[in-house]
């Protein structure tokens, strides 16, 4: 390094402000007062010009002659630390001067429009603020849901929970809150998982915090006829905090019954005489779903009946039951099996031709701790029709046995019962009764009459001519005429044509023809609608009929050795709508449960300990008149079966309820054996090996 020549120990130009030379790329510095942001604001030098500037300074630094080595170094050291100073950040890092960032002062317009721009920053976020806590659901003070759960369907009687949700969605704490409920007419409160406020169906719930669930269960029953829309209501009242106004949320919801669990029948003559006793049997039975263990029947009072009390003589299976007044029994129990109440009464007079009768079944409802019964809630209404004959001679009409309407099948013989008795105050003379049989499907040429009555278009009646006690009738003489005639024997379905028998009979006076006396000549109706033409086919094959073996082992059957067949079962049915359909069968002794059972429609299956093979096939509508099922079976002939025909199938039955006719059914096959008589292909004649 050259020794420096300055011997008046003067800074270097760079450092008094002055110009310094510069070969190529001369650094200007401008002499006035400067800071570090002064300095910092100006052109950047290159690395260039530093180089340039540093040489410069060497040069001035060991160029003066009065220095010595040591002072040369000093003055070079203090330059530097100089220069460190101008170059370095607060944290006495170096900087960068190529990537330093250049700051300029703040000028005059932004003094102008810095706190506008501060107040409109602090405006916005004070309405975001707003928007958030009171325009958004979560603020919002409506953003309280109240719903309920419930059963859409029970069993009369049958205890079941309402469950009352709510829920505050808001971010505010609601107050004031309370709950009432408007419960059906014929729902019955039990008890509740909150205490009550006010009652059954009052609450006061006070305050629900920000976003809080709760629920209240409610428990009860309802007693109500079958179908009957029961319709609940609840309402919430609250009010948000710092609102002064009240809101309210409403929820509903809708319960039906769909069985009241008891089986009523009513049994009565429809046409009744003025004056005469008569009996209304009333027959009843529990079901398996059952909350009902008792009842009271109530018939309306009506001016012209008079409702007579018990008999002392009971009938088959008569129920328990008390008279309470007149027209009213109440019914301490309900049992598995069929009993039945005869309720007795007499037609005083007549008000007109056709009189309804409305029987109301109730249930005495008694709060738990109370001794006497507090509400009858209504469970049945059944109306029946009377026609009120007011008539010198009594006519009664009786078909096998009965005057109650019957089902009755293709093909099954009527026997006709037609008995008279003179109830008026003189005799009668020249009286001529007719029998009137309204049907398509009665098979006249095999009528059989012994008093060979005139046949005429579907009637049959006789006179004096007949029936010489026909010639004069005295005061309460009786007499009875006896015919029967066959229902005719299944043909294709007609729906144009009505399956029923309607039968009567009516009287003259006078050796007349003439009969239009109105009901007051005629004698109790009765219809006799035909069952439905159900059948249950059974086979029993080792190959079906497409030539496909479906059994296997030997056949004819070997002793020792398994063989196994194929049952088959096709309903069939095109007049009525069934019910509770099913076939079964038990198995002999010998024969297995060989399962691969399969059914178009309901289920195959089999009881071990009865050895019953059942299918439930259930409802079976006219739109699927055919349904089948198959199950397999296997033998193993023992040495006491050989040379004999062994017995797969003892026959099966087939039962079921006609919709129409309410009339239960009932078919059974006959026996199947190894001879397979249904199976074309199979050889031999079944006899064991």
């Amino acid at each position: 390094m050259p020794k420096p020549n300055n011997t008046n120990n003067q800074a270097p130009a760079a450092d008094r402000g002055e110009s310094a030379p510069a070969a190529d790329n001369p650094v200007k510095i401008k002499v006035r007062e400067s800071s570090v942001a002064e300095f910092t604001s100006r052109h950047v030098p290159s690395a260039k010009e530093v180089e340039k500037f540093e040489e410069m300074i060497n040069e001035a630094t060991y160029a003066s002659p009065n220095l010595n080595r040591a002072e040369a170094e000093a003055r070079e050291e203090e330059i530097d630390e100089s220069l460190n100073e101008i170059y370095q950040d607060d944290d006495g890092s170096m900087v960068n001067v190529r990537e330093m960032d250049i700051k300029r002062k703040h000028g005059f317009l932004f003094w102008i429009f810095f706190p506008l721009l501060i107040a409109g920053s602090l405006g916005g976020a004070a309405y975001a603020a707003y928007h958030y806590f009171y325009l958004q659901p979560g603020s919002d003070a409506t953003a309280v849901d109240l719903s309920i759960d419930g059963p859409a369907e029970v069993v009369a009687g049958e205890e079941f929970f309402y469950i009352l949700h709510y829920h505050n969605q808001s971010n505010i704490t609601v107050r004031n809150a309370g709950l009432s409920v408007a419960f059906p007419e014929n729902y019955i409160f039990l008890d509740a998982t909150a205490e009550t406020s006010a009652g059954p169906g009052s609450w006061l719930i006070e305050t629900i915090p920000p976003k809080y669930s709760g629920q209240i269960k409610i428990k009860g029953m309802i007693i109500a006829p079958i179908r009957t829309p029961n319709f609940i209501s609840a309402t919430l009242n609250y009010q948000p905090e710092n609102f002064s106004s009240e809101f309210k949320k409403e929820a509903t919801m809708t319960t039906a019954v769909r069985d009241i669990g008891i089986e009523f029948e009513f049994d009565y003559i429809k046409t009744v005489l003025v004056g005469d006793e008569n009996e209304l049997l009333i027959s009843f039975r529990d079901k398996e779903q059952k909350h009902i263990n008792n009842f009271r029947i109530r018939i309306e009072p009506q001016e012209n009946i008079e409702w007579l009390g018990k008999k002392d003589k009971k009938i088959e299976n008569e129920a328990e039951y008390t008279v309470v007044r007149p027209g009213v029994y109440d019914v301490p129990a309900i049992l598995a099996e069929k009993t039945g109440l005869p309720a007795h009464f007499r037609v005083t007079n007549k008000a007109s031709d056709f009189q309804p009768i409305n029987i109301h079944i109730e249930h005495a409802y008694q709060n738990s701790g109370s001794e006497e019964t507090d509400n009858f809630y209504l469970l049945h209404t059944e109306t029946i029709d009377l026609e009120i004959m007011k008539s010198d001679l009594n006519l009664t009409l009786i078909i096998n046995g009965s005057k109650d309407d019957q089902g009755i099948d293709f093909g099954d013989t009527l026997y006709y019962t037609l008995a008279y008795k003179n109830k008026g105050e003189t005799e009668m003379k020249d009286v001529v009764v007719m029998a009137v049989l309204e049907s398509d499907f009665l098979d006249w040429a095999g009528l059989d009459d012994p008093a060979k009555g005139k046949k005429g278009n579907n009637t049959l009646s006789w006179s004096k001519a007949e029936l010489p006690a026909l010639e004069a009738l005295g005061r309460n003489e009786e007499g009875a005429i006896d015919f029967s005639i066959n229902v005719a024997e299944k043909k294709a379905v007609d729906p144009r044509k009505t399956y029923t028998v309607k039968s009567y009979a009516q009287y003259s006076v006078g050796n007349k023809d003439d009969f239009s006396g109105g009901l007051d000549n005629r004698s109790n109706t009765i219809t006799n609608k035909i069952n439905s033409d159900l059948e249950l086919f059974e086979q029993a094959r080792y190959f079906s009929e497409d030539n496909i073996p479906v059994g296997t082992g030997p056949h004819p059957p070997k002793v020792g050795e398994d063989t196994t067949y194929k049952i088959y079962w096709r309903l069939e049915n095109t007049l009525n709508e069934l019910t509770d359909v099913s076939v079964a069968v038990k198995l002999p002794a010998y024969a297995a449960w060989d399962g691969k059972n399969r059914a178009s429609t309901g289920s195959v299956s089999y009881d071990a300990q009865t050895r019953e093979v059942s299918w439930t096939v259930g409802r079976l509508p006219l739109t699927a008149s055919v349904a089948d099922a198959e199950f397999s079976l296997k033998i193993t002939p023992a040495e006491e079966d050989r040379n004999k025909i062994m017995v797969l199938l003892p026959g099966s039955t087939v039962k079921a309820a006609d919709s129409e006719t309410k009339a239960l059914l009932s078919r059974t096959t006959k026996a199947k054996t190894t001879r397979l008589d249904d199976d074309d292909i199979a050889q031999g004649d079944g006899i064991v090996d």
